[in-house]
């Protein structure tokens, strides 16, 4: 799941990206509403965690961006205001869901997973494929009765990988929903993470590698 945090207090945006990024997700942060809308417009993200109250651009505006542009992007709002009619508001403007502050952070990771599964098209909620079973709510990873333990990258390639079905995904594919945009597009990450990732997961091999395409289960 690829994540964008909009919130103009650097230390809780930060935070909550550090959170995000400890289950698995890959997270961009932007700290005003001008570059929040910049953002959208170059990076397909799953789930916008949207600060209401913005600099340079206001959140509504932001949302309003986000709606236009006609993506399958979830808006979870976040606003230091609790009333019913701001959250009224910022429903009808387009936002998905409305957390008000202060939140318990595990309430925020359930809106943020639950918004993720509507902005991509239904899968049941374990994935399964090829003798490998995930669920990526608990976080558990298994290869028949034996459960498999992941690096937090190593867990959200296999995601994606699942996820596929059965068809080919490239590096960039695999760069884009795992990694955050400050990862060099010409690293080696992705095949030093799948080389690990396979090594995990054991005999017989399951990813396949497809030369100058990608990987697949």
């Amino acid at each position: 799941m690829r994540v964008l945090v909009v919130e103009d207090e650097r230390l809780l945006a930060d935070a909550v990206a550090t959170g995000l990024r400890r289950q698995a997700m890959a997270v961009d942060v932007v700290y005003d509403g001008a570059a929040a809308a910049e953002r959208v417009e170059l990076n397909d993200y799953d789930v916008v965690v949207l600060d209401r109250d913005l600099p340079l651009l206001h959140g509504d505006d932001v949302c309003r961006h986000v709606v236009s542009l006609g993506k399958p992007t979830r808006v979870l709002m976040l606003t230091a205001a609790g009333d019913v009619s701001d959250r009224v508001e910022g429903l009808e403007i387009g936002a998905d869901d409305y957390l008000p502050k202060p939140f318990a952070f595990s309430e925020l990771i359930a809106r943020v997973r639950a918004l993720g599964r509507r902005a991509t098209p239904p899968l049941p909620p374990v994935l399964e494929r090829a003798g490998i079973r995930l669920d990526p709510n608990r976080r558990e990873v298994f290869r028949g009765d034996r459960q498999i333990h992941l690096a937090p990258k190593e867990f959200a390639v296999l995601e994606v990988l699942l996820r596929g079905e059965g068809a080919v995904v490239s590096a960039e594919q695999l760069l884009e929903k795992a990694w955050d945009e400050n990862t060099d597009p010409f690293t080696n990450v992705v095949r030093v993470t799948v080389m690990t990732l396979r090594r995990k997961l054991g005999d017989p091999p399951v990813i396949t590698t497809v030369p100058g395409a990608g990987y697949r289960i």
